[in-house]
């Protein structure tokens, strides 16, 4: 049985992770900006184009909701989410990339809350796609949950 090894450079597997991580707080981070940037007018101009493009009906449906829900106040609340889950993976990212216990058990519990709706996805659409999602996200949960076990013994 191996000792646990605490150098970063001993887990590449930690390190292919934050990175991945790392970006998906990067991309979340410029949508943020992006969403306080714009505002709502041009967010909404692009809706009414969709509608009129595909001849959809503005009153009633997914179009309809949309329409009302970008305001200035859904736009600032949407943009804040994105930068709160952009931060958290960037700090994510982070912790991995420096072997921290406390990333993995968060890469642990966030992966663990994706699966059900991944094993929901696959059940409802079975395809290539679905089936190499839930098998990224199983593989990053036992290379998170190993590290955590590694740590204790």
């Amino acid at each position: 049985m191996r000792n646990y090894n605490p150098s970063p450079r001993a887990h590449p597997g930690l390190h292919a992770i934050a990175v991945v991580e790392i970006g998906k707080g990067l991309l979340a981070l410029l949508a943020a900006s992006g969403l306080e940037i714009l505002g709502p007018a041009p967010l909404q101009h692009w809706i009414h184009e969709l509608i009129f493009r595909f001849q959809l009906d503005p009153h009633h449906g997914a179009m309809s909701w949309l329409v009302t829900a970008i305001n200035p106040g859904g736009v600032h609340l949407a943009a804040a989410i994105a930068a709160l889950y952009g931060v958290m993976h960037v700090l994510e990212g982070w912790g991995l990339w420096h072997a921290k216990a406390w990333a993995s058990w968060l890469g642990c519990v966030t992966v663990a809350l994706y699966l059900p709706f991944d094993l929901y996805a696959l059940v409802r659409h079975p395809g290539w796609l679905a089936w190499c999602v839930v098998a990224i996200n199983l593989i990053v949960l036992w290379v998170l949950a190993r590290d955590l076990l590694m740590r204790r013994r």
